[in-house]
C-alpha cells in the first residue's frame, strides 16, 4: 500500500517518478511503497506549515499542551494498531513494538519546551515512532510548526500520527509530513525552514547536518 504524504491536514497526493519500498526485514516483503519526493513538495509542506505557524503561536502554551494530551491519548488508544505498524515495517517483535509506542506516549507528554518558528524534522529508521514523539513535543509546545520527513524504511507509524493528530483536532498545517530520501532534505533546507532537526542514528545524522550547513540553515540533532 502507497502511503502519500500529509500537508495542511490531509493526506497528499503527489505525482513521481520514484518510488521506494518498504521492505519486511524479517521476511523480506514489500509492505508498502512511498514516494521519493524533492524540492516541489517541500515547499508545499513548508507552505503549510509556515501559514498555520503564527496562529498555533497565538494559542497559547496552555491550549497547545491540551491538543498534545489529546494526541497521546489518541495514540494510547490505538497503541495496538500502532505497534503492528512498527513491527511490519521494522520486524523489531510484537513486545518491542508495543514498548515503543508507551515510550512515545510518555514523549508526546514531557513538559519541555523547545524553540518556535517552522521546524523541519528528520527521522532515522530506529525506533521512529519515539523518536518523533520526543523531538516533536518540545516544539509544538513551543509554538513551532513541523514538516517531518521520516525513513522510507520505516514510515508507517509516523504517518499513522499525523492522521490521529487530525483526530485530535490539531489545526492543519501544524503537522505535516514530507516523504522522500536526500533530496527531499535538500528540499527542506531550500524551502527556507527556520530549523532542522534531526532524531536519529549518529551516521545518518552526520550526513543530515552536512546538508543544512551546505543551505545555511541551522541544524540540531534531538535526542531520544
Amino acid at each position: 500500500m502507497a502511503l502519500p504524504l500529509w500537508i495542511n491536514g490531509h493526506a497528499y497526493l503527489t505525482v513521481s517518478d520514484s518510488f521506494f519500498d518498504v521492505l519486511n526485514p524479517a521476511s523480506g516483503e514489500a509492505v508498502r511503497r512511498v514516494p521519493l519526493c524533492g524540492a516541489a513538495e517541500a515547499a508545499e509542506a513548508v507552505g503549510a506549515a509556515r501559514a498555520a505557524q503564527a496562529q498555533w503561536a497565538a494559542m497559547g502554551l496552555p491550549a497547545r499542551r491540551v491538543l498534545l494530551n489529546a494526541l497521546a491519548d489518541g495514540l494510547e488508544r490505538y497503541a495496538g494498531h500502532f505497534a503492528k505498524l512498527l513491527d511490519l515495517d521494522s520486524a523489531i517483535g510484537a513486545e518491542a513494538a508495543a514498548q515503543e509506542v508507551a515510550d512515545a506516549v510518555d514523549a508526546l507528554r514531557a513538559e519541555s519546551v523547545g524553540a518556535s518558528g517552522v521546524c523541519a524534522l528528520v527521522v532515522g529508521a530506529g525506533r521512529p515512532l519515539v523518536r518523533c514523539a520526543a523531538a516533536l513535543a518540545p516544539a509544538v509546545l513551543a509554538g513551532a510548526t513541523v514538516v517531518v520527513k521520516p525513513s522510507p524504511k520505516a514510515p508507517s507509524a509516523i504517518f499513522a500520527l499525523c492522521e490521529l493528530s487530525a483526530r485530535a483536532e490539531w489545526p492543519a498545517g501544524v503537522l505535516n509530513l514530507l516523504q522522500g530520501d536526500t533530496a527531499a532534505i535538500e528540499g527542506l533546507c531550500t524551502a527556507a525552514v527556520d530549523r532542522l532537526l534531526y532524531a536519529g542514528e549518529q551516521p545518518l545524522g552526520d550526513q543530515v547536518g552536512l546538508i543544512a550547513g551546505a543551505a545555511g540553515v541551522p541544524f540540531e540533532i534531538a535526542g531520544a
